[in-house]
């Protein structure tokens, strides 16, 4: 293998595919990036065997061939030569020789058949939907997914997919996330796609209009951007039937400025880490939301109002979750629901249905 391109476009591959690279290594090969020359493109690969990233550039190829390079590596070492022009060549003792400028690097590299090849989607069934939708269903769910092992098909995001309707759904036993876009498709299906994987989705997106296609079957997803590629394994088992969660009527309706609500829960919150995990009480009343913690320290009482409709109420909740999902959202109102003091709350939109959080209270003390 002998082949030349510019250290900018060599090394933005290295960067994009090196993400696939597991931080928890069982087969030193996993630690490796493929490169394949063919024609005039460069294909670079890499696997945790669950998370898989595909790249393909174009470079002046002399002579075609394959290898696998230390991955961590190879990224850093490539990234320090981004305003050079780079000569990769592979030579019989299978050692990739690194050449630029007048100097030269050489490396040694793993055995290319021990390399795992990637998994293949059983259907070609897709929906396409916007980068920057995607990226919002991603933002705006992530965060509330579960950490813990305790329940494994939590640590990923529901996509619940109806024809031209898609709902990404996180939660962790604490709270919900649920946001709804419009994509184009003719599938009826429900997927949960690991937290990690969806990370390395992300950072692969803009805040563009244009359309990709992403690719399902029972057990695999497929992201198509053109000249990368991201595979990744679903999570298997019943996620949790979050619609029976959902309350479909409410006693308590408020209607609130978004930031105003924020910057009191902030407030009120650093009062609260103190002694009492984050709690903060609300009492609701027709034109106020009164929001207390208190600590060792001192106490906080913030007022913000409110229009409220319904009855008067006092709960209790972890002012952190409001916190997350209240930033989330860039709306200039929202809307707080709640029913008694020991039932979960949700915030929507003041109009339309994009979204829905849904936050237990926690038990009052004192």
């Amino acid at each position: 293998m002998i082949v030349s391109c510019h250290g900018i476009e060599l090394s933005e591959a290295f960067l994009s595919v090196s993400k696939a690279i597991s931080n928890k290594i069982t087969n030193p090969i996993l630690e490796g990036i493929k490169i394949v020359a063919e024609d005039d493109t460069l294909t670079l690969s890499a696997t945790d065997t669950e998370l898989s990233i595909e790249k393909k550039i174009k470079a002046n190829i002399k002579v075609e061939g394959e290898a696998v390079v230390p991955g961590k590596f190879i990224t850093e070492f490539i990234k320090k030569l981004t305003n050079e022009m780079v000569e990769l060549e592979l030579n019989e003792k299978n050692q990739m020789s690194i050449k630029y400028d007048d100097s030269q690097t050489v490396i040694q590299c793993y055995n290319v058949l021990e390399y795992p090849s990637f998994k293949k989607l059983e259907s070609m069934e897709y929906f396409g939907i916007s980068k920057k939708d995607l990226k919002t269903l991603i933002a705006k769910t992530i965060f509330s997914v579960a950490v813990d092992d305790s329940r494994p098909i939590l640590k990923g995001v529901l996509f619940d997919i109806d024809r031209n309707e898609i709902n990404a759904i996180a939660l962790d036993g604490y709270r919900l996330a649920k946001v709804k876009k419009n994509i184009s498709s003719n599938l009826q299906t429900n997927i949960v796609i690991p937290a990690r994987s969806l990370n390395e989705i992300s950072r692969l997106l803009d805040d563009s209009d244009e359309v990709i296609n992403v690719y399902v079957d029972k057990s695999m997803l497929m992201v198509d951007f053109g000249d990368t590629k991201l595979t990744t394994s679903l999570l298997e088992g019943d996620f949790v039937n979050y619609k029976q969660i959902i309350a479909a009527n409410y006693e308590t309706v408020c209607v609130i400025n978004k930031e105003q609500f924020d910057d009191a829960l902030e407030r009120a919150s650093l009062l609260s880490k103190v002694g009492q995990g984050n709690c903060v009480k609300f009492e609701v009343k027709e034109k106020n939301l009164c929001i207390t913690s208190n600590s060792e320290l001192g106490n906080v009482k913030e007022n913000v109002p409110v229009n409220m409709t319904g009855k008067e109420l006092l709960i209790a909740f972890n002012a952190r979750y409001f916190i997350e999902d209240l930033k989330a959202n860039s709306e200039e109102f929202v809307k707080i629901c709640f029913n008694a003091p020991a039932n979960p709350c949700v915030i929507v939109p003041v109009e339309g249905d994009e979204f829905l959080y849904l936050i237990l209270p926690v038990r009052m003390i004192g």
